[in-house]
């Protein structure tokens, strides 16, 4: 696939910035890899930068997976929340070195 996924508005921006933008719309599957790669692209920016905007980036990306999926961002929150509650999340730092059988 050649060019990318990119947000609704950036086709006006480049045009109001005397760019012509050349933009087809994405069938379902399509716009499922595009997703994908964009999630890929997205956290690869923030391991590299490492910023707010980066982080926000990558949130804009599951949401959109989440939705192309059927589900709402509450959904995705209670999902999350649920799994919280269920197996913890990650505040406590731990880092599991391995495992073994107990004596």
């Amino acid at each position: 696939m050649n060019g990318k996924l990119v947000r609704d508005k950036i086709p006006s921006i480049m045009e109001a910035n005397g760019q012509q933008a050349d933009i087809r719309i994405l069938g379902e599957a399509e716009y499922m890899r595009a997703l994908q790669e964009k999630l890929k692209e997205e956290v690869r920016e923030y391991l590299e930068d490492r910023t707010l905007e980066e982080l926000a980036d990558i949130l804009e990306v599951v949401y959109a997976l989440a939705a192309a999926e059927g589900y709402t961002k509450e959904d995705l929150h209670q999902a999350c929340q649920q799994k919280r509650e269920k197996r913890g999340g990650f505040a406590e730092r731990i880092y599991l070195a391995g495992t073994r059988e107990k004596a």
